[in-house]
């Protein structure tokens, strides 16, 4: 009996993980296009002009990303996780960019060590 009250509490608990966790994906899924940049380490008046000329992200259902943050990615990956308020961008070449996300129905903010980003649905 009391094996089955654990079971029972385990499946409703990975449920209600499951569901918290794909609303977040559910709303960053999309193309979005870098609007702010504010910058947490020095970097050149340039750079900032071409992230906020040419910077974009798509994010698709299958857990991948193409665009362009300070360089483009073209076969990248992600991971959401803490119920949309962590993401993990790599590129392809595996290398990690986390960052704390806020994501609501038409504008995305990613804060790294490096930069704070906000980007807008298109």
């Amino acid at each position: 009996m009391k094996k089955s009250k654990l079971f029972i509490f385990a499946i409703a608990l990975a449920t209600v993980l499951m569901i918290s966790c794909s609303k977040g994906r559910n709303t960053l899924i999309d193309s979005w296009k870098i609007t702010a940049v504010e910058p947490k380490i020095p970097i050149s008046d340039s750079l900032k002009a071409v992230i906020l000329t040419d910077g974009t992200l798509t994010f698709t259902k299958d857990g991948h990303v193409t665009g362009f943050l300070t360089r483009e990615i073209t076969n990248g990956t992600y991971a959401l996780t803490k119920g949309g308020k962590s993401l993990v961008i790599k590129d392809e070449t595996g290398t990690p960019y986390p960052c704390e996300s806020t994501i609501s129905s038409d504008e995305l903010i990613l804060d790294s060590k490096e930069m704070k980003i906000t980007l807008k649905k298109i």
